[in-house]
């Protein structure tokens, strides 16, 4: 497992050398490892290293691991397109929620969230590309949902998540984040609590750094390459 430990080594220093000149100390930037397709010894591994924060897509996987890695303190994040019919099993599972696309998901997570638990932290997925094969609320749905949300029992809106297009160049990409940046000052402006800007993953976080993210979503430079 020493690859994993170069890995987590090259990335903490790749943060910091982003955020060394930008707004974002590097205390203000919060790494989730994405562990989709990997293994729980794997996952072990980085947790051993100091690393809490875990991201699954897929939900039955993430069930798996969980159970394999239940004597570990994993704080666990869903990042995943959320399925109606899948939402009892988010909200009884994971700690976040990054994909919260449109309020009956958030209204399904609330009623389903034990209140004996903490709440689940939500982030909105906003389709920042405006791209039709993915999910995600158009930017003038934004303040409507987020008061909707805001005010449901067992969840806390913490702000918004997106993934630029796949295809887009750099500059495409920073313009997207510096976009994402502007709506999230936004909503902040009229939700108190707000304090959570997810976007950036392996190829793009100095990008996404220096627009203001808040919280990286890495896999591929931690884990390296997953199994189809």
């Amino acid at each position: 497992m020493s690859k994993i430990e170069d890995n987590f080594t090259q990335l903490q220093q790749r943060i910091a050398a982003a955020c060394k000149n930008t707004p974002n100390r590097l205390g203000n930037v919060q790494l989730v490892a994405v562990s989709k397709r990997h293994s729980a010894d794997r996952i072990r591994a980085l947790y051993q290293l100091g690393q809490r924060d875990f991201a699954e897509n897929y939900l039955q996987e993430a069930l798996t691991k969980q159970q394999e890695l239940a004597d570990l303190d994993i704080c666990w994040h869903f990042i995943g397109h959320v399925q109606k019919n899948k939402t009892r099993l988010i909200a009884e599972h994971f700690d976040w929620v990054h994909s919260v696309d449109r309020l009956i998901v958030a209204e399904r997570l609330s009623s389903q969230r034990d209140p004996a638990k903490p709440e689940i932290n939500v982030c909105l997925q906003v389709n920042i590309d405006a791209e039709a094969s993915k999910s995600g609320l158009h930017p003038n749905e934004l303040a409507q949902c987020a008061a909707a949300v805001s005010r449901l029992p067992g969840l806390r809106l913490r702000g918004l998540m997106a993934i630029p297009a796949a295809q887009a160049s750099e500059s495409e990409r920073r313009r997207s984040m510096q976009a994402m940046k502007q709506l999230f000052d936004d909503l902040a402006g009229q939700f108190e609590g707000l304090d959570t800007l997810s976007m950036g993953m392996s190829a793009d976080l100095e990008i996404a750094i220096g627009a203001g993210a808040t919280m990286l979503r890495v896999g591929e430079a931690l884990f390296g390459p997953r199994k189809p």
